[in-house]
């Protein structure tokens, strides 16, 4: 599929309630799939907002912001869980795919982050991306991602990828998706001003790919009645999120938009058969690459807490009752695992 119609939505979330947001993702998809649209990109962590308070208060043990971090929390999506079957459902009646930001959690863990969900036309989960490095004020809200979910999808609409907010001056996490062919990124922002902009373009530019900047827009009036932190944000100006969403080409030049200061959804046919185009005079990971000079290993293994050996006892008796039947490549295979696990890092 040469030609992609792509939207990119500029909105407030219902903030810190994550089914009312849902609900409006779901009317803003099924808008976007009856004006033909084949992907829809949301801003970062939209569901069920960004943390906009986090940068007024660094005080540790301060109720107010233990509160609303619970509060948070308690809003975050897991993946999968209902909250992504009824986005997938949306998704899958519009007929279109959907990276949308959201505060994931996870069970059995206090941990929030800052990820990329990402849901196939057919409704299903296809993936997501955990952002690498919080930056600033935002450590104290989000975990930090790993390797395990920088990816570039394979899609019928071609090879969709993403980066949160400041990876994007994170020059080998761009190279990483850029070597898995990128050609369709969303780029997720609380809002872009200027320097967003340029990295923006710099990255669509570099990678000779399109980018889909979305961005929120939120006020001060957004905030729920009883938000903990409405105090603390009294001090700040009233427009806290002023949107900057646009849609950019592979030659690093605008489509549509930026959009500041409103709600709106963008949209734009692209024509992927553009990139090929731009790639006759630059392409950073083919002929303008010198891997006999620099390489870039990425580490694609999950990082977890906490990893339990084997029972060794379990294991020999599971290899014994393979011995005698099991082809030799299963044989070595269930070996390389074991000693995978009993020596981490081999």
């Amino acid at each position: 599929m040469s030609l992609v119609r792509a939207a990119v939505v500029q909105a407030a979330p219902i903030f810190l309630d994550r089914e009312a947001t849902m609900d409006k993702a779901c009317h803003l998809i099924a808008e976007a799939g009856r004006n033909g649209t084949q992907l829809v990109v949301f801003p970062e962590t939209w569901v069920p907002g960004y943390p906009v308070w986090a940068n007024t208060t660094s005080k540790w043990n301060y109720e107010p912001a233990k509160k609303a971090y619970a509060r948070l929390y308690n809003n975050a999506v897991e993946i999968p869980s209902p909250s992504t079957q009824a986005l997938g459902e949306a998704a899958r009646q519009a007929g279109t795919f959907v990276a949308i930001g959201v505060n994931e959690r996870t069970p059995h863990s206090g941990t929030l982050y800052n990820t990329i969900l990402y849901l196939h036309r057919d409704g299903t989960v296809l993936g997501r991306h955990r952002k690498l490095v919080p930056t600033y004020h935002e450590r104290m809200i989000w975990g930090m991602g790993d390797g395990s979910t920088l990816d570039v999808f394979n899609t019928d609409i071609g090879r969709l990828g993403g980066l949160i907010c400041w990876e994007h001056w994170m020059p080998l996490a761009r190279y990483a998706l850029y070597s898995q062919g990128l050609q369709i990124h969303a780029s997720l922002w609380p809002s872009a001003g200027e320097t967003f902009q340029l990295a923006c373009r710099a990255l669509a530019h570099e990678g000779r790919t399109f980018v889909l900047t979305a961005c929120s827009y939120l006020t001060r009036d957004h905030l729920p009645a009883d938000f903990e932190l409405r105090s603390e944000m009294e001090s700040i100006p009233p427009v806290l999120s002023h949107g900057g969403s646009a849609i950019i080409g592979p030659d690093g030049k605008y489509i549509e938009g930026p959009v500041y200061n409103e709600e709106a959804v963008l949209y734009a046919d692209l024509d992927l058969d553009r990139i090929l185009e731009e790639k006759h005079s630059l392409d950073v990971v083919g002929h303008y690459a010198r891997p006999d000079v620099f390489r870039l290993l990425v580490d694609r293994r999950p990082l977890s807490p906490a990893e339990f050996t084997p029972d060794a006892a379990q294991e020999i008796e599971r290899l014994l009752a393979l011995a005698d039947t099991a082809p030799r490549e299963e044989l070595r295979a269930v070996l390389q695992d074991l000693l995978r696990r009993l020596r981490p890092g081999c």
